[in-house]
C-alpha cells in the first residue's frame, strides 16, 4: 500500500473526532512586531490551517490580529471554521479558578470565541505571580510552586471548558507516562494528544510509542 503524501492539506483524525492539519505554523520565539503579518500570510498566501501557540510565548495579541487580517482579506473564501489554533495553558494557572480565566484571557488576544485545541504546557503547578511567569525569586536560584494542586484538579477544569464549548479538544503537553496515567485514570473526557519535542537531536522514541498507546 502506498503512503499517503504529507501535504500542507494533510490531516489527522483525533480521538474526540476532530480533525487535526498534520502541518502547522508555530510561534515560539517568534520575533516581536513580525508575528502578525507572518500569521496573516501563512493563513493567506501559504496554505496553512494549524497554528500553535501559547499564553508564555507573549505573542497572542499579533496572532490574534495575524489570524483576524487573514480572514477578513480573504473577503470570506477562508472561515474561521477552517482554521484549527491552538494555544496553552501556562504553569501559574493550573488552580482551577485560574484556568477559566487564562482560556479566556487567551480568547481576548486571539480575537476568537474558541480554540480547537487546549493544552497543558507543562505537568506543574507555579505560584502565580504577577509580572514574574517563571514563579522564581531574584537571583533563579528557587521556585516556587502551587503544591496543593494536583494534575487531577487542572484536568478536570480543562473539561469543563468543552462543556462551556471555549475549547473544542484537550490535551496534554511535554508529559511523562506517569503523569498522563495520572490524567487517564479520572478523566472523564480523555486527551487527544501530548505535545513533546521531537527531532534528531532529542529522539523520545520510547515516550512516543508509550504515548501512542495510551492516547
Amino acid at each position: 500500500m502506498a503512503k499517503e503524501s504529507l501535504t500542507i492539506e494533510s490531516r489527522l483524525i483525533l480521538s474526540d473526532n476532530h480533525t487535526i492539519p498534520r502541518l502547522g505554523l508555530g510561534t515560539w520565539r517568534s520575533e516581536p512586531g513580525k508575528v502578525q503579518d507572518i500569521v496573516k500570510e501563512a493563513i493567506l498566501n501559504h496554505g496553512y490551517r494549524h497554528i500553535d501557540g501559547a499564553w508564555l510565548y507573549r505573542n497572542e495579541t499579533e496572532v490574534g490580529n495575524g489570524i483576524h487580517d487573514a480572514l477578513e482579506q480573504s473577503q470570506g473564501k477562508i472561515k474561521r471554521e477552517d482554521l484549527f489554533i491552538t494555544t496553552k495553558l501556562w504553569n501559574q494557572h493550573h488552580v482551577p479558578e485560574d484556568v477559566d480565566w487564562a482560556i479566556r484571557d487567551s480568547l481576548q488576544k486571539l480575537r476568537l470565541d474558541y480554540v480547537d485545541l487546549y493544552l497543558i504546557h507543562w505537568p506543574v503547578a507555579f505560584k502565580r505571580m504577577e509580572e514574574n511567569v517563571w514563579s522564581q525569586n531574584e537571583d533563579k536560584s528557587i521556585r516556587y510552586y502551587a503544591e496543593d494542586i494536583t494534575l487531577a484538579d487542572t484536568w478536570k477544569a480543562m473539561e469543563r471548558l468543552v462543556d462551556q464549548n471555549l475549547v473544542r479538544s484537550i490535551g496534554l503537553s511535554n508529559f511523562q507516562p506517569s503523569e498522563i496515567d495520572e490524567i487517564l485514570q479520572i478523566a472523564r473526557i480523555k486527551p487527544v494528544v501530548n505535545q513533546i519535542e521531537l527531532h534528531p537531536y532529542l529522539n523520545q522514541q520510547n515516550l512516543l510509542i508509550i504515548v501512542l498507546n495510551k492516547i
